[in-house]
């Protein structure tokens, strides 16, 4: 019985699993992060191998029709003695052909089958892509914490910690969005009306650049909360990152199409006021929800296996 593998490995934990021609998971498989931009090559490609050993289990790794690996830092394979770690890897364990893509293509996949379309990701970080063939051809954003990733986790805890420094700066009462900020970063009695406001702000800029940026990100789940709220300050925030992504990944289309949007990651949360703001202003288009990374590439390999009829592996 032969059988395909799809891998979804970002920065903080990767998951496997192999599928027969059914749709039918055979078997699972997790390790730690395996970007290997934030992690050694040599570890990335061990823990996605580990990955890959635990969902065959007791499977013929031979009898792996494909494999398709969804990878946060897939470009890092474009430097050959970085490749030629993740090809050992993959004959160590013995299968062949195994695919490596960004994993907002694997991440397109899990929620449609249409070929062409864009992917908007916003968690920590930000990019849109355009979709064509089921591979992303070209990205508008995705430049880092300095450079971009407008309307992400990053970027709303930013202009989090910037709103409040404002209130700090120019006085008036402290809004939800500020008291959180000052009790995340410096302790509950910063909010205490009596505090003098100037040593504040000074302690607040110390704290916020003695961390490393991407720290910032910790920050924006309580934009979210203060916008639920009524927070106008964090509404502001919400409202502008809504209006970059959108703008985004608008940029990643030509004018008028009409293909789907696919929205991933913690920001684009249907539940979270960025993702219902994003999903408002993309009136008249088709915006999906990415369900599960691991189930798109799994069903890519399945495709380049079985067919454009594959059936979608069920979640588990």
């Amino acid at each position: 019985m032969t059988h395909v593998v799809g891998v979804d490995a970002g920065g903080t934990s990767t998951r496997a699993i192999a599928v027969d021609a059914s749709g039918a998971v055979l078997g699972t498989g997790r390790a730690g992060g395996a970007n290997p931009n934030s992690h050694p090559p040599s570890e990335a490609a061990a823990r996605i191998a580990s990955a890959i050993a635990g969902a065959l289990g007791g499977l013929d790794p031979a009898a792996t029709k494909a494999c398709v690996v969804g990878m946060a830092g897939v470009s890092k394979l474009s430097d050959p003695a970085v490749a030629e770690i993740f090809e050992a890897a993959w004959k160590d364990l013995g299968i062949s052909p195994v695919r490596t893509v960004p994993d907002p293509e694997v991440a397109y996949a899990s929620a449609t089958s249409a070929p062409d379309g864009s992917v908007l990701v916003a968690g920590t970080g930000s990019i849109a892509g355009r979709v064509r063939g089921r591979r992303m051809v070209s990205t508008a954003g995705g430049y880092g914490w300095l450079l971009g990733d407008e309307g992400s986790a990053y970027w709303l805890g930013r202009e989090a910690v910037r709103s409040t420094l404002d209130v700090l700066s120019r006085g008036g009462e402290l809004g939800p969005l500020a008291r959180s900020v000052l009790t995340e970063a410096l302790g509950p009695s910063a909010v205490d009306p009596a505090s003098d406001r100037s040593p504040l702000r000074h302690a607040l800029v110390t704290s916020a650049n003695s961390e490393a940026p991407i720290r910032l990100a910790r920050f924006a789940p309580f934009v979210s909360e203060a916008d639920r709220e009524g927070d106008p300050a964090a509404d502001e925030i919400t409202t502008r990152a809504a209006a970059l992504l959108v703008t985004n990944v608008m940029a990643a289309r030509d004018p008028g199409e009409t293909t789907p949007i696919v929205l991933v990651g913690s920001v684009l949360s249907p539940e979270g006021p960025v993702g219902r703001k994003v999903r408002a202003e993309l009136t008249g288009i088709e915006a999906l929800t990415s369900t599960d990374g691991v189930l798109g590439a799994a069903w890519l390999a399945a495709v380049e296996a079985y067919g454009e009829d594959a059936p979608r592996p069920a979640p588990s």
